[in-house]
């Protein structure tokens, strides 16, 4: 499952299309990449400028750069010149509309469609007549059910980051410069994936509460946080440990580990399908109050998949409700100068129908 999937593509078309289907579209426009690998397969980097138009029947054209896929679900590949003489042209959008226009004009009937309002683009809307449809928020909303292919690479993904952390306390320890350790986590999720990264964590920055990797090398009695996010074929894994940098960790670092290890005991007992996102992080935040030492002044956590942050949303601003598919984060942390600087612990899960399945059970103490 690892390659792409065609009938789960096909299966994610029909849901789509079954979602949207009191809108009595003609056709749907998808032009975002995560959009168009979610329903076509092959996955586009950000370079490119691929689209997607589904019928009503079911039928899918794939616009993509350059050359056909080797594989997509789709019954019509058509393709636009992305280079020439190997130079990326920077007017891709343009050419992949042309490409848009002609399929939707031999289509003769579209006279409503399904459109990203974010991203639809003015080339086909100044040159299609049509009654726009905003079904963006719909295709997210359908993007939070995981099917088997996509779950597959988020677990590879988060194979990725347990080989980076098993690296990680190899190697830390006071002294290490910080790019040296972003380097070699790197290479050790590349080692796992047998490819490169499609995408990379945000936080490798010692002694903070995060930050990327710097030129300086890490200090005795830190703790280092790292929140590692290896993305495989476009899927991200998200994952968070802190290591006390000389594998000591003080009386006071261990309290708040004792402490913020209580939210995953308590998420454990209360999450399934059904429970309150928000109702969970207000509860998270009265666990956390009772600590000590430390401040904790962010989100509990958020859904991933073919974005970083994706629903539902473990976070006072929403008011989601975890649902059976939904692949999401959890990620307490305790915060505090004493603390130097203090700890983020984050687990993905993903929802059963019972409850919850933990996907990354990989050692999370300080040392």
């Amino acid at each position: 499952m690892l390659g792409i999937d065609i009938d789960a593509c096909r299966s994610r078309q029909k849901r789509l299309l079954n979602a949207l289907e009191s809108h009595s579209l003609d056709a749907i426009v998808v032009t975002q990449n995560e959009h168009v690998q979610w329903l076509a397969g092959p996955r586009y980097d950000f370079k490119f400028s691929p689209a997607v138009v589904l019928f009503a029947d079911g039928r899918l054209a794939l616009v993509a750069p350059n050359e056909a896929p080797d594989s997509a679900a789709a019954d019509d590949v058509r393709t636009y010149e992305a280079q020439w003489l190997s130079t990326l042209r920077n007017d891709q959008r343009a050419a992949s509309s042309q490409v848009v226009l002609d399929i939707l004009r031999e289509a003769g009937s579209a006279k409503r469609l399904g459109v990203e309002y974010s991203s639809y683009p003015v080339h086909v809307s100044s040159q299609f007549s049509a009654e726009l449809v905003d079904i963006e928020p719909e295709i997210y909303r359908q993007r939070r059910k995981k099917d088997a292919d996509e779950i597959a690479k988020i677990r590879m993904a988060i194979s990725g980051t347990e080989k980076m952390y098993e690296k990680a306390r190899e190697i830390i320890c006071p002294g290490i410069n910080e790019l040296e350790v972003f380097n070699q986590l790197q290479a050790a999720a590349v080692s796992q994936f047998g490819e490169a990264l499609t995408g990379t964590g945000n936080d490798y920055a010692s002694g903070e509460m995060g930050g990327p990797a710097r030129d300086r090398r890490v200090e005795d009695g830190e703790l280092y946080i790292l929140d590692l996010g290896p993305a495989f074929r476009g899927y991200f894994a998200d994952n968070c440990r802190a290591i006390a940098v000389n594998g000591k960790p003080t009386d006071e670092q261990q309290e708040a580990w004792t402490h913020v290890m209580k939210v995953f005991t308590h998420l454990d007992s209360v999450v399934k399908p059904g429970k309150s996102c928000k109702e969970l992080f207000l509860e998270v935040q009265g666990i956390l109050k009772g600590a000590p030492i430390g401040e904790f002044p962010h989100h509990l956590g958020h859904g991933i998949g073919l974005y970083p942050h994706e629903a539902p949303h473990l976070n006072s601003n929403w008011d989601d409700t975890f649902q059976v598919g939904d692949v999401f984060t959890c990620e307490p942390g305790l915060y505090d100068a004493r603390l130097k600087f203090g700890m983020r612990l984050e687990n993905d899960y993903l929802i059963t129908e019972n409850g919850i399945e933990n996907l990354s059970p990989f050692k999370m103490e300080l040392a």
